[in-house]
């Protein structure tokens, strides 16, 4: 009987460990978040990330205008972002209302309407936001370098439309930038690059 609780025992304590050391040290995460962000923007850029119990906390204050999310550990595939300070209402109210369990249309509309009645600051200038994207494999977890990948881009201009701007509403070739959200508290411009070669090493 000890020596099967003493086995149950271990087991829980190896899978608490696993459990630990799921999350990236700050250091890390801090790396691999500013991978997303223009290159001189990154030693200046406001990091959010997670702490061992799973909670976005603020890893390192910024000295300019970009504030930049690690990548969530609980998720399939490896995502980080870099975006104007300006959008922080917009994107923590929409981190909010998921935490609620808000359906992607409700957050949507929620949004829209606190834009609307001026509860819900949103930029009065185009803002920027940087999407860097990976699979799980290409991501090394021991030195937190990641090959393959993939930079998307998009510009905020709220209310902006198709003829205010002269884009599409859908793009005709790779990369070509198209409006998203016309008319809305939410439209942007979407700049998606073709997909880069994978790297067979």
């Amino acid at each position: 009987m000890k020596i099967i609780l003493a086995t149950l025992l271990f087991s829980l304590a190896g899978f608490c460990a696993v459990g630990q050391s799921a999350t990236p040290s700050a250091e890390k995460q801090i790396k691999a978040a500013v991978l997303a962000a223009p290159a001189d923007k990154r030693a200046g850029a406001a990091v959010y990330g997670y702490n061992q119990k799973g909670e976005m906390v603020l890893l390192r204050k910024g000295t300019n205008e970009m504030v930049c999310l690690s990548d969530d550990p609980k998720l399939k595939g490896f995502s980080v972002s870099c975006y104007h300070k300006d959008l922080d209402p917009f994107m923590a109210r929409g981190r909010e209302l998921k935490k609620q369990g808000k359906a992607q249309q409700e957050i949507f509309d929620m949004r829209e309407a606190e834009a609307k009645s001026g509860k819900l600051n949103m930029p009065k200038q185009p803002t920027s936001l940087f999407v860097y994207t990976a699979a799980d494999e290409d991501v090394n977890p021991t030195t937190g370098e990641v090959k393959n990948g993939y930079l998307r881009y998009v510009v905020y201009i709220p209310y902006a439309t198709a003829e205010s701007t002269g884009l599409p509403l859908k793009p005709e070739a790779p990369g070509m930038p198209w409006i998203m959200f016309p008319g809305s508290h939410s439209a942007h411009i979407m700049i998606t690059p073709p997909p880069p070669a994978k790297d067979k090493q």
